[in-house]
């Protein structure tokens, strides 16, 4: 028997003893023709066919096998460290560009709109007298000529804040509008009426004629503003659609006196600019829930804003959608201010608050026991300091809230809630019929014909007590009150208004038109 092939090997046999373990030695590939044949390292074709494999061959092999797994560990490296850090570098750099102000801007921004209005102007040329007032008055009662009529348009902003369609924005922003049409960020327009407005706040709404699906904002809170507290105005200035200005409250609860000398109350002071065209346009916080309604009121404004708190806003809102008008609110007394003589004789040692006058039978008040005599110190815990902060303050509330009052009476001080009522035309009369003496009816053609009316403007006045302040002045059944204390008044709801405004006047101006003629007449209550 011949030797074994293991016994008589080369020296240069590379074994599996020699230098590296079996296990970590990779097959080799050994080619013949015909088929491929697979050994390990120390075994050598039984055929003698095969040449042996060397050192050097499996040194190669190795070799391979190492730059191979060298290249592969190279390229995982690089592709888990370089590779994959690029996407979240460029994700990051922008989500840092995705500060708090742009993700408000984007959730705000489709329910901002832009407001175009057309008006129609009327115009007549002065009659040259020299002196204003006979100017005016020939302009309003003797001039048959027919005035020139040209379109104005205006720009405005708003905000939708009901999937049905309604729309807020500034009164001064459609005041006397023929035409309203509205336009979102997505550029679909609609037509639009006016659903209520009210000068007094400067607020209105707006129903888009449309059944389409819209985005509404979300409305935020402003009675926890915090001073400092990062807003956002947006609006349209000068046409310029979804303008973004960014700023920081400033104050909250100021007043400001506008040109035609009515007074704002309870407003938010912002640095962010608000121009011509951002009016009812949202002021929003960081969350981009709407805090605010911006008006550009002030004129004499530079580098600070003014915006219409929201909880003012949403009390009005609600009645501007179901009435059309804001159901002012009315406690149903009169009430002065109190002088040094009244605190004496009422043993008042203060002199903030007011004093009830009078008590209406039937009111509200009436029902729930407050008395003539009674000291108002505070309504819903704001102290009352005189006639102008009780009117300021009940003007924040409308008809069928609860007022708490706190009063002083003989002395003591006791709490009394009060729902606060309309002031209706119905009361208006009665007011006019106990303050004056006269009564006053709405005027339609049977009016016209029976008092032979040369307007269908104003009230008329109907009925007459004798003895009154009016019958002693000289007014007569058929004459028409055309203005009260400067203020136009063109049928029962503007008398309304007057009449509810005048407080404690003691002396009131009308203007009375009979026939042709006109004249003013002070009327003492």
């Amino acid at each position: 028997m011949g030797k074994s092939v293991f016994s008589e090997r080369p020296k240069d046999v590379f074994t599996a003893n020699a230098r590296i373990p079996r296990t970590s030695v990779p097959s080799v590939c050994v080619e013949r023709p015909g088929r491929r044949i697979f050994t390990l390292p120390h075994a050598l074709n039984r055929n003698n066919a095969m040449r042996l494999v060397t050192e050097q061959d499996v040194c190669r092999a190795l070799n391979m096998y190492i730059h191979i797994r060298h290249s592969l560990l190279i390229m995982f490296i690089l592709l888990s460290l370089y590779a994959p850090s690029t996407i979240p570098a460029a994700q990051n750099a922008m989500a840092l560009r995705r500060t708090p102000t742009v993700i408000a801007v984007e959730k705000i921004s489709p329910a901002v709109v832009n407001i175009s209005t057309e008006q129609l102007v009327r115009s007549r040329s002065s009659q040259g007298f020299s002196d204003p007032f006979f100017d005016r008055f020939f302009r309003d009662f003797l001039d048959p000529r027919p005035r020139r009529q040209y379109k104005q348009n205006s720009l405005g902003s708003g905000v939708i804040i009901d999937a049905r369609g309604y729309v807020l924005t500034n009164y001064h922003v459609i005041a006397r509008a023929s035409k309203i049409t509205v336009t979102l960020a997505d550029q679909r327009e609609f037509n639009a009426e006016i659903a209520g407005s009210d000068p007094k706040s400067d607020l209105a709404v707006l129903k888009l004629l449309t059944t389409a699906e819209l985005p509404v904002a979300a409305m935020g809170r402003s009675d926890d503003i915090m001073i400092g507290e990062p807003v956002i105005a947006i609006g349209n200035p000068f046409g310029l659609s979804h303008t973004i200005t960014t700023g920081v409250i400033s104050a909250v609860n100021r007043s400001i006196r506008v040109e035609d000398d009515r007074i704002f109350r309870g407003l938010l002071q912002t640095d962010t600019p608000i121009n011509p065209g951002n009016s009812g346009g949202p002021l929003i916080n960081i969350l981009g829930d709407v805090i605010g309604v911006n008006t550009a009121i002030y004129g004499d404004a530079e580098g600070i804003g003014f915006a219409i708190p929201i909880e003012k806003v949403i009390r009005i809102i609600d009645d501007l959608i179901g009435y059309g008008r804001v159901r002012a609110a009315w406690l149903g007394i009169q009430v002065q201010d109190i002088t040094p003589a009244i605190a004496r004789y009422f043993k008042y040692d203060g002199s903030d608050g007011v004093l009830v006058a009078q008590v209406v039978e039937g009111s509200s008040a009436h029902k729930s026991d407050l008395r003539q005599g009674d000291i108002l110190l505070e309504i819903n815990g704001h102290a009352l300091r005189d006639l102008q902060s009780y009117n300021a303050i009940l003007s924040e509330y409308t008809a069928d809230d609860l007022l708490t009052l706190s009063l002083l009476r003989k002395g003591e001080q006791q709490t009394v809630n009060v729902y606060a009522e309309e002031f209706t035309i119905e009361q208006a009369a009665r007011f006019a019929q106990h303050s004056f003496g006269f009564s006053v009816a709405a005027i339609d053609e049977a009016k016209a014909r029976k008092y032979r009316l040369r307007t269908l403007q104003g009230v008329v006045i109907s009925g007459m007590r004798d003895s009154s302040a009016a019958f002693q002045a000289g007014l007569e059944p058929g004459d028409v009150i055309r203005q009260i204390e400067g203020i136009q008044i063109h049928d029962m709801e503007d008398f309304r208004q007057v009449m509810m405004a005048l407080g404690q006047a003691h002396s009131v101006v009308f203007l009375i038109q009979r026939g042709e003629r006109g004249y003013y007449v002070t009327l003492e209550r």
